[in-house]
C-alpha cells in the first residue's frame, strides 16, 4: 500500500514539476509581454490615465468606488506622474527580463500592473486578467535560478538539471488549464460551436478581424474545421498536465499554433501573447535540453553575493506556502462559482463571480459595430472627432481601424452603456482637438453603428444616437 501511495505521489509530482529552464524562459516571456503591454498603452497614456482623458479620477470614483484608493496611478491626474510610473514599470520589467533581483522585480511588476489596471478597468480584457494572475504565481517561483544575473549564468551550465514542484507550480499550471477548461464548458452552452459556425461568425466581426483574418473569413470549410479543432483542444486541456514528455509537448504546440494564429487574424490585444507565455512552463525537459544543445555556452555573468530574504527570515517561506495554498483553493472555488457549479454565498460582489474566460463563449457576438463622432469646427468643416479625418457616415472598409486598438474598442463598448462615460469621452475629444488645431471644435455627437451578421444574406447598418455635446459644456 505504501509503495502504491509513493508511486501515485511520484506520478503527481512528475506532472506538476516545472523544469528550472522552463521557469527561466517563462520569466523572459512574461517580461516581454509586460514591456509590449506598456508600449501599447503608452500612446494613450493621456487619454486613459489622466484627468484630461476619458476617465477622470472623479468618474473612476463614481463608477468604481475604492479603486482609486489602492491604485498608485490614481494618486495624480497629471501626465508626468503617469509617465514616471510607466518608466518605473519598464525598469522592473527589464530587471525581470535579465533576472536581476528577480523576485523583487516580479513583485514590483505585479504591483504596478494591478495599479495600472485599476486606474482604468474599462479598457481591460481577459488577457489583462491572465497576465496579472501569471505574474502573481510567478512571484512564488524561482524564476531567477537559471539563465539570469541572479544565477550567474547566461545560458547552460554544467550539472544535472533539476525541477521545481510544489503549491506554486500546481497553482501556475492550474491557472493555465482553468482558462481553457472554463472556456470549453461555457462554449458547450450554445450549439454554434458544435455546428462549426462559431469561427465563421467571429471572422465576420470586422471590428475584431485584422490582417489574415480578413483573408480567411470566406474560407468556410477551413474556419469550420478550426472551430471544431479549437473546441476539441479546449476539452482536452487537462491533458496539458496529465500528459508528459513528447505527448505533452505536442499538445502545447497545438495550443501555441492556435494562439499564434490569433495574433495575425484578430485584434485581441495581449491575450494571445500572454497565453503563449503561460504555455512555456508546460514544455518538458527534453525541449530545453535541445535548446541548450543548440545555444553556445557563453561567459558567465557576474553574480551579486547576497542571501535570499527567505533564508534570512524562514517564516516567510511558511507564509508564502500558506498564501499559495489559499490562492490555489480560491482559484478553483471562484471559477466553480462563475460556472454555476456551486452557488455563490448571498451578498457576494459581482466582480467575484464574474467569469473572465468567456472569450467568444457561449457564442461570438452577432454584429459588427463602430462608433462615429461627427463634430463641427469653427471653420465650418465637419470631422470625425475619433479619427480626425473628414466626416464620412458610410460604412468604413476596415472597421477595426475606427477603434485605433482593442482598448479603445472596449471603452467605446462601455461608453454605450454609461452616460457619464459618453460625457467624459466627448470632453476629451473636444480638448484633444482644440489643443492641437487652430480651427476649434464647437460640438460633437456620438453615434453607435451596428451591422448584424448574416452568413447567407445581405447585412444592413442600424444607427443609434448616443448624445450631442457642446465643447466647453461637457
Amino acid at each position: 500500500m505504501t509503495e502504491r501511495l509513493d508511486a501515485v505521489r511520484a506520478a503527481i509530482a512528475r506532472r506538476l514539476a516545472i523544469d528550472r529552464r522552463a521557469l527561466a524562459a517563462f520569466r523572459v516571456a512574461l517580461a516581454l509581454v509586460v514591456l509590449v503591454d506598456l508600449a501599447r498603452r503608452l500612446p494613450d497614456v493621456r487619454a486613459f490615465y489622466t484627468d484630461a482623458g476619458v476617465l477622470p479620477r472623479s468618474v473612476l470614483a463614481t463608477l468604481y468606488p475604492g479603486y482609486g484608493a489602492v491604485s498608485l496611478h490614481a494618486l495624480s491626474g497629471g501626465l508626468v506622474v503617469q509617465l514616471a510610473l510607466f518608466a518605473l514599470a519598464g525598469v522592473a520589467a527589464l530587471a525581470l527580463l535579465v533576472g536581476y533581483r528577480t523576485r523583487l522585480a516580479t513583485v514590483v511588476s505585479l504591483v504596478l500592473l494591478v495599479s495600472l489596471q485599476l486606474r482604468n478597468p474599462l479598457v481591460l480584457n481577459s488577457g489583462d486578467v491572465l497576465l496579472r494572475r501569471l505574474l502573481f504565481w510567478a512571484a512564488f517561483l524561482p524564476l531567477g535560478s537559471r539563465w539570469a544575473v541572479d544565477s550567474g549564468e547566461r545560458t547552460n551550465s554544467s550539472g544535472a538539471t533539476d525541477r521545481v514542484v510544489g503549491l506554486a507550480t500546481a497553482g501556475l499550471l492550474a491557472q493555465v488549464v482553468v482558462v481553457y477548461l472554463t472556456n470549453a464548458v461555457v462554449k458547450f452552452r450554445a450549439d454554434v460551436w458544435l455546428r462549426g459556425d462559431a469561427v465563421r461568425y467571429a471572422f465576420q466581426l470586422d471590428h475584431f478581424t485584422v490582417l489574415l483574418g480578413d483573408v480567411i473569413a470566406g474560407w468556410t470549410p477551413a474556419v469550420q474545421f478550426a472551430a471544431w479543432l479549437w473546441l476539441a483542444l479546449l476539452v482536452c486541456s487537462p491533458l496539458l498536465v496529465v500528459l508528459t514528455g513528447r505527448a505533452r509537448a505536442a499538445l502545447v504546440g497545438a495550443f501555441a499554433a492556435i494562439h499564434a494564429g490569433m495574433v495575425v487574424t484578430m485584434q485581441l490585444g495581449v491575450f494571445p501573447l500572454v497565453s503563449l507565455a503561460g504555455l512555456v512552463p508546460l514544455l518538458p525537459g527534453w525541449v530545453w535540453d535541445r535548446v541548450e544543445a543548440r545555444v553556445p555556452v557563453t561567459r558567465r555573468l557576474p553574480r551579486l553575493p547576497r542571501t535570499p530574504l527567505a533564508r534570512r527570515v524562514p517564516a516567510l517561506t511558511a507564509l508564502a506556502r500558506t498564501l499559495a495554498a489559499l490562492c490555489l483553493v480560491a482559484l478553483v472555488v471562484v471559477n466553480a462559482v462563475g460556472l454555476g457549479v456551486v452557488g455563490a454565498p448571498a451578498g457576494t460582489p459581482d466582480q467575484v463571480t464574474e467569469r473572465s474566460w468567456d472569450m467568444f463563449a457561449p457564442s461570438p457576438p452577432r454584429a459588427t459595430w463602430w462608433v462615429l463622432a461627427p463634430a463641427n469646427l469653427t471653420s465650418g468643416e465637419r470631422v470625425n472627432a475619433i479619427t480626425g479625418e473628414p466626416f464620412d457616415a458610410s460604412r468604413p472598409p476596415e472597421v477595426a481601424e475606427m477603434h485605433r486598438n482593442e482598448r479603445w474598442r472596449k471603452f467605446f463598448a462601455d461608453a454605450k452603456r454609461e452616460p457619464q462615460l459618453r460625457q467624459s469621452l466627448a470632453r476629451h475629444l473636444c480638448t484633444r482637438w482644440n489643443r492641437t488645431h487652430d480651427s476649434g471644435m464647437t460640438d460633437v455627437q456620438l453615434w453607435h453603428m451596428s451591422e448584424r451578421t448574416d452568413l447567407d444574406g445581405p447585412e444592413s447598418v442600424e444607427r443609434e444616437r448616443l448624445g450631442s455635446y457642446r465643447c466647453g459644456a461637457t
